[in-house]
């Protein structure tokens, strides 16, 4: 390997506020397939993932959970680094920003950024999204954050400011200057848009709470989560380290190649990043790289809505490069992309198991067959067709137009590619039709028989090298069947025609794909099923202790839970119901209700709606708003302070323009239907949840 050239790629640490999803491993195993491509190039290559474990957001976690926030990160951490084993993530390093390490680096970040001169203490008083941890200054009090919709608090703090305002023009210089610098271009665009509006110096410490990095010099603040977790792409390759070895590594892999992230987040790695490390005068990453995000059946899955897939259901079933091969293969990459069991199965079954494994299953058990085993000397010569040669030549184009492809983060289109090989060299098979030739006497069909299943079988030795990186298990066992040895040893800047040794024995061939029936689907929703009301048992118990853990979407600005960062995993898609018998449903049906203790904050009229009243519940660990038909029944102003029974994972849907996320419940007395609202005779924490 020429370690003179490196390549390091990052995905983003994942927020540990709950348990990892399929978002999360869409994000990772397109990093994990990249830094697997770059290493068969023969490319010095360093992969990095983790979690990033500070802010208020844990700490409140934490204390909902009655557990220590080291205790309570230590199991959400160790639960991803759990799925991406399980999932053969082949990463070189896992970063905690909890890691001693890590604290040095970012520690030594601040200490570069004040000693240019770009840092200094002021005072903050404005609204403060706690999910997101994100100031918000074009807001009133109680009113959303723009960025995911949630409820603010007035916050009123000492800080420390980074003159943000001082790098626009800097910035927008780089972009210019590096048009590659943020991908795809629509990002791009997006940045540009938003840096043209202004930038305000940003508040980069809080005083008001203590899980986090201490501020060198001023252990009574605690560093802004953003600036603590971004640091961590430089402290995990030895920033910051008293090691020469560390030091030596941050010099040769820094900066960063690729950095990997859920569009949502962009705004954060393009603009205060890059702002960071040019006041620190450290290298800029050379590329930012934004995917879409991932919606279950074209809804965004979120806890809420019960429509959270965990990679583990799909690897129980089918494995993990079903999941790996449909998720590169399905969604265009940079685009939302939608996942569906269906979708799944199907792309499975036509592509895996009826394409590239019946093709690897009746080429080589025909070489056991007519061949003992061993590869086919093709006849240079006699009985050749142009046939034969057309599948050459595509090959070695598919090659060349797969190499750029995936090399520019067209996935989709790069498998496309190599499955039109797949395709063609199927049709070969049947157009020429060994099993018939095998049947005729003669050294001239022994010839033909012997090209036929060469070409499809080198045809398919490059196939399995180009998509090794996608599907490393299955790319494994062809290639043993093929008596190549082990694939990833393979130098794949040297792939090119003819290369399958003749006369090589092959492995034992056995099936790779085998077929998905109907019941796999099935198997899958009952999983989901079965892994959501475990969760919901668990959250339960903690509620009734206590107040619930975070039930929201998302610990970052604008993260959605189909992301690749942050977000809860604890529900599931609906899975079917089991029948109702004489209108009564089962505890399966009622366990997907949520329903929680709620206290009502603010509440006001709905201008035009003489039976609407627009609400503010806090219910433990976030407010919502919610739009209630009871103002007939109630003054807005004899509710405040009241305790209420809300449904919590409803579907929002808009009234009158506003979002009502929730429903109170009530009963309807009367004739007339009055609402009459649950309630309580004892003291029942906020957020506890009914069962």
């Amino acid at each position: 390997m020429d370690k003179g050239q490196k390549f390091y790629i990052t995905t983003p640490i994942y927020y540990v506020n709950a348990r990892p999803h399929i978002g999360h491993a869409y994000t990772t195993l397109v990093c994990d397939a990249i830094a697997r491509r770059k290493r068969m190039l023969g490319i010095d290559t360093f992969f990095l993932t983790g979690t990033d474990e500070h802010g208020v957001h844990v700490e409140r976690s934490a204390t909902a959970a009655q557990t220590p926030p080291q205790k309570w990160v230590d199991k959400v951490s160790a639960e991803f680094r759990g799925l991406f084993d399980k999932m053969g993530i082949s990463y070189d390093d896992f970063i905690r920003t909890t890691e001693p390490r890590h604290k040095l680096g970012a520690q030594e970040l601040w200490k570069r950024i004040q000693e240019k001169g770009f840092i200094y203490k002021g005072t903050y008083t404005g609204q403060y999204c706690v999910f997101d941890e994100l100031y918000v200054d074009s807001v009133g009090p109680g009113a959303p954050c723009p960025e995911c919709g949630r409820p603010t608090e007035t916050v009123s703090e000492e800080n420390y400011y980074f003159k943000l305002s001082a790098f626009a023009d800097k910035l927008l210089a780089h972009y210019q200057q590096n048009p590659e610098f943020i991908r795809p271009e629509t990002r791009r665009n997006e940045v540009i848009a938003f840096l043209k509006t202004g930038l305000r110096d940003l508040s980069i410490s809080r005083s008001t709470f203590k899980w986090g990095i201490a501020v060198p010099g001023d252990p009574r603040h605690v560093m802004y989560v953003w600036l603590d977790a971004l640091s961590n792409y430089c402290t995990a390759v030895g920033f910051g380290a008293k090691e020469e070895d560390e030091q030596k590594k941050f010099q040769h892999f820094w900066p960063a190649d690729v950095h990997m992230i859920g569009k949502e987040i962009i705004r954060f790695h393009c603009v205060y990043w890059p702002a960071f490390l040019m006041a620190a005068d450290l290298p800029l990453p050379k590329s930012i790289v934004a995917h879409g995000w991932l919606l279950f059946e074209e809804s965004k899955m979120s806890k809420s809505r019960g429509n959270i897939v965990r990679a583990e259901t799909v690897i129980d079933v089918l494995g993990n490069d079903a999941l790996r091969y449909f998720l590169l293969r399905e969604i265009v990459f940079g685009q939302d992309g939608s996942f569906s069991f269906d979708a799944l199965v199907q792309r499975y079954n036509s592509d895996l198991a009826n394409d590239l494994g019946n093709l690897s299953s009746r080429t080589l058990t025909m070489i056991n067959r007519y061949f003992n085993g061993s590869v086919p000397y093709p006849s240079p010569t006699v009985a050749r067709k142009a046939t034969d040669d057309v599948i050459k030549e595509q090959a070695l184009t598919v090659i060349q137009e797969f190499t750029q492809l995936f090399d520019d983060f067209q996935f989709s289109r790069a498998l496309e590619t190599a499955w039109s090989l797949v395709g063609a060299v199927n049709k070969y098979l049947v157009d020429e039709e060994p099993w018939i030739v095998a049947e005729k006497e003669g050294e001239e069909n022994k010839a033909r028989l012997a090209t036929i299943l060469y070409t499809a079988a080198e045809a398919l030795r490059i196939v399995t090298a180009l998509a090794y990186p996608v599907l490393p298990e299955s790319a494994s066992k062809i290639w043993n069947q093929l008596g190549l040895g082990e694939i990833s040893k393979f130098n794949l800047a040297e792939l090119k025609w003819g290369q399958l040794p003749l006369g090589g024995k092959l492995g034992k061939v056995e099936p790779v794909f085998p077929r998905a029936d109907k019941t796999s689907i099935e198997r899958m929703q009952q999983m989901e099923q079965e892994r959501a009301a475990q969760a919901a048992s668990t959250a339960s118990s903690t509620a009734t202790a206590s107040s619930p853990a975070p039930a929201g979407e998302g610990a970052r600005p604008g993260q959605p839970a189909s992301q690749s960062a942050h977000g809860p995993a604890d529900a599931a898609p609906a899975a079917k119901a089991a029948p109702a018998i004489d209108g009564k449903i089962s505890i399966d049906d009622f366990l997907k209700v949520e329903l929680r203790v709620g206290q009502v904050k603010v509440a006001e009229k709905v201008k035009g709606a003489d039976k609407l009243l627009r609400l503010e519940v806090d219910i433990g660990t976030e407010v919502r708003q919610l739009v209630a038909g009871i103002a007939l029944a109630y003054k807005p102003e004899d509710l405040i302070g009241r305790k209420v029974v809300i449904v919590a994972n409803l579907q929002p849907r808009k009234l009158r323009g506003l979002e009502s996320n929730g429903m109170i419940v009530a009963a309807s007395v009367g004739e007339d239907g009055k609402p009459v609202l649950a309630s309580f005779l004892e003291d029942v924490p906020i957020g506890a949840k009914l069962k």
